[in-house]
């Protein structure tokens, strides 16, 4: 009974420790000021700051996570939990009986630009910016997707079958950036895992001699028919992809049915893309992808539709799930969020929910910088880890099971890109420095990837009177809560949570902040 008290006493004092050592900024932000909104956090071959693995504190206490306009990243503190309310301020409720979607994961691209300049660091701050993704020090990223063949974030144009007329695929074969720099580093991220990743494939165009127009870019779509020799050559060049990959260990939990099929409908589109209409993408995985997959060594490997634009919703999914022969193969609907400020989420993806339950929605790309008027990359922009924090609430609050950031990493200008279709990422790789800066939206993306586990599910949280905040609440797989909370406005807004299994929380959101709360409910 002794020891049992004393070992209780030594853990309690490494829990302090690890605490104080927290709060006096042990791995604190190198920030730098680049003359924007707020701040980046410099890391090298040999330091990066980082928060480590979390522990909540004993039933009764509460752990807090702040990121701010102001240069706060990921914060560390405690506070008590108490039995009556401080009254007056906001209050939110946690409604642990209403439950929604279950948690499958937040991630980045391996896009060979993302890979080009990871390979451009030192091994030494190779390996620090992967573990600031992937490691259980890091932010826990457990989703990667991985283009197949080229995209606009290439140095150049290719497919893995590019010899006209090889219907049969006998000249299918990787391309060097996959063997020499995506495989290598999806192994690298793999074996700094905690956690088997979740790699998602995603292609941006079929080879040229099997499309309408004869070019990896601009308007084109599969000649022929579903069914047809050319649409089943596309299903079995997936096939091929998958059991490639799989030489190097590399298995992946999903496929989307090709990059943005919207953009293959466009006249003039600059870059690689292929053009489906739903009632062509449903015929498609009907009678081609559908069928090879199941007759393949991968029958279990999830599809998921559009990968575009939430604006084409539910109209796409109508079209595409309401066909038995074609939703037998389907497990989830992709979405893009680029034109999501024109299509409130409750008419796209809620209403797509409510009628097609039983697949998942998954956010499989998001970038900031993307928009002409604002275009490529801005070190220390806390406005576009707004842009992203307040999306990924906005669509985990509609049914959106994980979100996906575009490249795990880009240089200083936003590339390379073939076309020059330069945009930001939540990390900037500066080769000539040997130096990387963590984006105020790196920190954005922590908050929910580092605090959300896979099986986390989503449960009821209401506000007492009208606020600025924009949150969300989840019962992790332990029984823990965390309740995430962004505040846009520039005031500081005192709140409380009500949590009827433990009491209430006081807590502030400053002016411009990120906060990630967590306790234990039992």
């Amino acid at each position: 009974m002794v020891l049992s008290s004393l070992s209780s006493v030594l853990w309690a004092l490494v829990f302090v420790a690890a605490q104080v050592i927290l709060s006096a900024g042990y791995n604190k932000c190198v920030a730098r000021n680049f003359g924007h909104d707020s701040v980046v956090c410099e890391c090298n071959s040999t330091y990066c700051d980082s928060i480590g693995p979390v522990s909540l504190p004993p039933l009764g206490q509460f752990s807090s996570y702040l990121s701010s306009i102001a240069g706060s990243r990921l914060e560390a503190s405690q506070g008590e939990v108490r039995a009556n309310s401080s009254g007056g301020r906001l209050r939110l409720t946690i409604v642990p009986y209403q439950k929604y979607q279950k948690i499958r994961g937040f991630g980045g691209a391996m896009t060979d630009a993302a890979a080009i300049n990871i390979l451009f660091l030192s091994a030494g701050a190779q390996d620090q910016l992967l573990r600031q993704y992937f490691s259980s020090e890091g932010i826990g990223y457990s989703v990667v997707r991985v283009p197949m063949a080229s995209c606009d974030f290439s140095t150049r144009l290719y497919t893995y079958a590019d010899t006209p007329g090889d219907y049969d695929l006998h000249n299918f074969t990787l391309a060097p950036e996959d063997i020499n720099m995506k495989i290598p580093l999806l192994q690298r991220a793999q074996a700094l895992s905690p956690r088997p990743l979740s790699l998602l494939a995603s292609a941006w165009s079929a080879p040229a001699w099997l499309k309408t127009n004869g070019a990896l870019t601009g308007k084109g779509s599969l000649k022929g028919q579903p069914g047809g020799k050319e649409h089943k050559t596309w299903a079995q060049y997936y096939v091929r992809f998958l059991e490639e990959y799989a030489k190097y260990n590399l298995t992946f939990w999903a496929l989307t049915t090709g990059n943005e099929p919207s953009a293959g409908m466009m006249t003039n589109y600059s870059f690689q893309a292929l053009g489906f209409t739903p009632e062509e993408q449903r015929d498609w995985v009907s009678l081609d992808l559908g069928p090879a997959l199941h007759a393949s060594s991968y029958p279990h490997t999830h599809v998921l539709i559009l990968d575009d634009s939430r604006i084409l919703l539910p109209h796409w999914a109508k079209v595409v799930l309401s066909d038995v022969h074609a939703g037998r193969y389907i497990h989830g609907v992709a979405v893009h969020w680029y034109l999501d400020s024109v299509v409130p989420p409750g008419i796209s993806l809620g209403t797509t929910h409510d009628l097609y339950p039983e697949y998942y929605l998954f956010g499989t790309e998001a970038c900031a910088g993307w928009n002409p008027l604002h275009k490529g990359v801005m070190l220390g922009s806390w406005d576009r880890a707004e842009q992203y924090a307040h999306d990924i609430i906005e669509d985990l609050n509609h049914y959106v099971v994980g979100w996906t950031d575009w490249n795990l990493a880009l240089d200083p200008n936003g590339g390379p890109n073939w076309v020059k279709n330069f945009v930001d990422s939540p990390v900037i790789v500066d080769a000539t420095r040997d130096v990387f800066y963590k984006q105020p939206s790196f920190y954005s993306m922590a908050h929910f990837s580092k605090f959300l586990w896979e099986g986390s599910q989503r449960v009821g949280v209401s506000a007492s009177g009208e606020t600025h905040l924009e949150f969300s609440a989840f019962i992790r797989p332990d029984g823990s809560l965390v309740l995430i909370i962004l505040n846009r406005s520039s005031s500081d807004i005192l709140f409380e949570v009500w949590d009827p299994a433990v009491g209430y929380i006081p807590s502030t959101a400053p002016a411009h902040s990120l906060l990630t709360l967590a306790w234990k409910r039992q």
